[in-house]
């Protein structure tokens, strides 16, 4: 395991080093820089004036050079400076990071749980009107579009029921500390973290009940039926375990796109996350913070999919981890 993980370990600083250096030219190829967006903003757009931003922010120099510079200080953990925030982009991201852990941890629990619950549940109620309801539910979560419904979540349950509140992450001036606090957090978080998960719910839901079905369908599975083994043992020990390892693998390369999806999810809630930051720092083009965001993401990524392949061995014992 330890040989696994070291090589694993090995293998995404390459792979991370490698999505550096490709965002870095994505980046420098769209239009605009920072120093064009705020010389616009001071409404001075003189030639000189751009320069002297150009030269203050580094941009006036090669791009290889940009790039050696950034990279270096990437090496060492140091994501450069933020001249829209005034603030270095580490702290920037390190600020905004637990908010989002919270709303994307929360949202891929949730839908994980709930997905294999509701996956089970339609397998085992296979051609009946409770299976055609799940499935249906599940098909309805995954063709809405993320932002439609969040959009309808805060106007039903925080505009017009008034059950929960539709923004930000806490009760601004409460003072609330402690469990209070907690509890405050909570239930800001309800609206974003189910309007998140309901979508990657219904993956889960899909995958967990066409799995079930295949397995159930093996040999073995009709071995332990004719050894007169109880239907619920069956179901867990035999079915269940050998049904979530592609749910796991699909898990395991969800996790990673929930990032994706807490962009759109914090920017309509008002959730200060990095989701957000990234939001706002393409807007004002400010690279240093957009880079950062993308490395603090496909590190995760790579974290998520490297614990994946290790919770592989826990479900099922055969497997072994090789390099």
């Amino acid at each position: 395991m330890t040989r696994f993980i070291l090589g694993r370990l090995v293998k995404s600083v390459f792979i991370l080093l490698a999505i550096l250096i490709l965002n870095f030219f994505l980046i420098h190829a769209a239009p605009g820089d920072p120093a064009a967006v705020m010389a616009g903003e001071a409404g001075a757009a003189d030639e000189k004036f751009l320069a002297d931003l150009r030269a203050q922010f580094g941009l006036d120099q090669p791009l290889y050079v940009q790039l050696w510079i950034y990279l270096k200080g990437a090496v060492q953990l140091d994501l450069g400076f933020s001249f829209r925030q005034q603030m270095p982009v580490a702290d920037l991201i390190w600020n905004r990071l637990p908010a989002t852990l919270l709303l994307t941890g929360a949202a891929f629990v949730l839908s994980l749980v709930l997905g294999v619950i509701a996956g089970v549940a339609a397998s085992a109620r296979q051609g009946t009107w409770g299976d055609t309801v799940i499935s249906t539910l599940a098909l309805l979560f995954y063709a809405t579009p993320l932002f439609w419904v969040a959009l309808m979540a805060v106007v039903v349950f925080s505009v017009w029921l008034g059950w929960l509140p539709g923004f930000g992450f806490e009760t601004i001036g409460a003072g609330y500390t402690g469990f209070a606090r907690a509890l405050d957090i909570g239930r800001h978080l309800i609206l974003p973290a189910t309007t998140l998960g309901l979508f990657f719910m219904a993956i889960y839901t899909r995958m967990t009940r066409a799995s079930m079905l295949e397995v159930s369908r093996l040999d073995f599975v009709k071995t332990a039926r004719a050894k007169g083994l109880r239907h619920g043992v069956i179901q867990r020990r035999h079915v269940l375990r050998n049904a979530l390892l592609p749910v796991i693998t699909l898990a395991g390369l969800q996790a990673g796109q929930v990032f994706g999806g807490a962009v759109l999810t914090e920017t309509v809630f008002a959730w200060p996350g990095i989701g957000r930051l990234m939001f706002e720092a393409i807007n004002q083009r400010d690279y240093n913070v957009i880079l950062g965001v993308f490395f603090v993401s496909a590190a995760m990524v790579l974290l998520f999919n490297l614990i994946t392949d290790v919770i592989y061995v826990f479900v099922d014992p055969r497997i072994r981890l090789t390099e």
